[in-house]
């Protein structure tokens, strides 16, 4: 029987203490990409989404997937692939 004003934590067991452990890490890490893109692009509704939801980090990996892309203002500038100029391959001089 459990008394009342036990923690949480303390009836959970070893696995579950571990899985939450795992998904506080997770959301740290995509939250943090997240705010990051957003702050340095400029994106302050973005930046205020991410920082206050929490989202098991989907909001952030939507964000980084799709909308990061369509700033016009935006510090970092993203490249296609297809655009990048190829250099010819020159032979070096032997002396």
């Amino acid at each position: 029987m459990t008394v009342m004003g036990t923690s949480a934590v303390a009836g959970m067991t070893g696995i579950a203490i571990l899985g939450l452990i795992v998904i506080m890490i997770w959301e740290v890490i995509w939250k943090g990409i997240g705010l990051w893109h957003s702050a340095q692009n400029k994106q302050k509704g973005w930046f205020v989404a991410i920082l206050i939801l929490n989202t098991l980090g989907l909001l952030p990996i939507i964000y980084l997937l799709w909308f990061r892309h369509n700033c016009e203002n935006c510090k970092i500038k993203i490249t296609p692939a297809k655009n990048v100029v190829k250099r010819k391959a020159t032979k070096r001089r032997k002396k």
